[in-house]
């Protein structure tokens, strides 16, 4: 029996990207490391029981999809798996490089969705899922939200939406093959081309479901333009990410209602917190100044006198220094889910207890994954002892947040 969250609702497991490492071997070392250790924490809370199934939302890099589709190495996991009592029911395949420990930065949407690569990566990680999926489950694969905004242009876009037509035909054909459904879920983020979910609209009606795209899925799939719009329906949505969501100032509520009635699938909601300062002070710069650590963009988006966007942390910190940036600053920097402040610090942790709040009226719940990836970058109030104990009291505040 897998573990289940608000009366059967839903799935929850917690996004393994937090672990540093690349290669395969690392990342099967940090889940031997890492998973009983989580399991204890749950089993001491009465949350988990011995033996119940443990969701992993499985980060791989292009290094370990390499390795871990050969066979010998599928079949090493998935008796890992069983072994842990743990499963995959998603893959984060959006950091397609390192991802820890080195400057990531814009690299983190590299290569995009204009490349050849990051269709043959999300192939393979797609290959990977439909084997460790139940048959006739569902699963889902998050990628970047097309690329980096910043030197894009149209020509650009309409390469971006004809990869992820041909990722559509791919995950079709796959669900014919294996019995398995896998939808690719791309993942709004500031600064990206798609950032909030009017952007998501604006692509998926301009570049994917209007009758030229159509048109155009209809001949590459071998169907109708009806049933290319189907297909693009089913293959194609959104990973909504809270903590991304919230430094826009979008309310998730309203934006997850706006997707459900536009038929824009959300197969995975990611559970995460932004960094947040209700009216931004001067003795608060040092401390920014210490979280830019040269490794991860914080994107700042500020609220005051209409709404100001900085593609990195610095910028914003520059704009203050010139008399800008006034009003509430929310910073692209994942915190813990079950803290609603640290320090002279805030989170939006309002925003995903409002998320969390809408599940029940969605007639498709989304499988929940918590993400904090960033532990060995927050501030020092934010920073755990124990990381395997801290991913457990944020799964703990997840499942008392919605049983309550």
């Amino acid at each position: 029996m897998r573990m289940s969250v608000g009366a059967g609702l839903t799935t929850l497991c917690y996004c393994s990207n937090i672990h540093a490492g690349e290669s395969w071997q690392e990342v099967s070392a940090s889940l031997e490391e890492y998973i009983p250790a989580v399991r204890a924490g749950l089993e001491e809370r009465a949350l988990l029981v011995p033996g119940q199934a443990f969701g992993i939302g499985l980060r791989l890099s292009a290094q370990a999809v390499a390795v871990l589709e050969t066979e010998a190495a599928l079949c090493a996991f998935q008796s890992q798996l069983d072994r842990l009592h743990a499963y995959v029911s998603t893959i984060n395949a959006f950091p397609y490089g390192q991802f820890h420990g080195v400057r990531v930065k814009e690299k983190v949407y590299q290569p995009d969705w204009r490349s050849a690569e990051r269709l043959d990566y999300t192939a393979s990680a797609a290959r990977i899922l439909a084997r460790l999926l139940a048959r006739g489950e569902a699963g889902s694969i998050s990628t970047v939200p097309g690329g980096l905004r910043h030197g894009l242009d149209a020509d650009g876009i309409g390469l971006m939406a004809r990869q992820l037509q041909q990722a559509v035909v791919m995950l079709r054909d796959l669900e014919a093959s294996s019995g398995r459904c896998v939808v690719l879920a791309l993942e709004p983020e500031p600064a990206c081309l798609l950032e909030n979910t009017d952007d998501v609209f604006d692509f998926f009606q301009r570049y994917l479901l209007n009758a030229q795209a159509c048109t155009r899925l209809a001949g590459l799939a071998g169907v109708s333009p009806a049933q290319a719009e189907a297909l693009t329906r089913r293959h194609l949505g959104i990973c909504y990410d809270v903590c991304h969501a919230a430094v826009g100032f979008e309310e998730p509520a309203g934006a997850l209602a706006r997707l459900a009635a536009a038929g824009i699938a959300v197969p995975k909601l990611q559970l995460s917190s932004a960094l947040r300062i209700p009216a931004m002070r001067a003795d608060l710069l040092p401390a920014l100044a210490a979280l830019e650590q040269g490794v991860y963009l914080h994107q700042v988006v500020v609220q005051g006198q209409g709404q100001q966007h900085y593609t990195d942390l610095p910028e914003a910190l520059a704009a203050f220094a010139r008399g800008q940036a006034r009003g509430e600053w929310r910073i692209h920097c994942h915190v813990p889910v079950f803290l609603a402040a640290g320090g002279a610090f805030a989170s939006t942790q309002a925003q995903l207890r409002a998320a969390l709040a809408a599940l029940p009226a969605m007639a498709r719940v989304p499988l929940l994954e918590v993400e904090t990836y960033t532990w060995d970058v927050l501030p020092s109030s934010f920073r755990p002892v124990s990381k395997a104990a801290a991913i457990a009291r944020e799964l703990a505040f997840i499942i008392e947040e919605l049983r309550a």
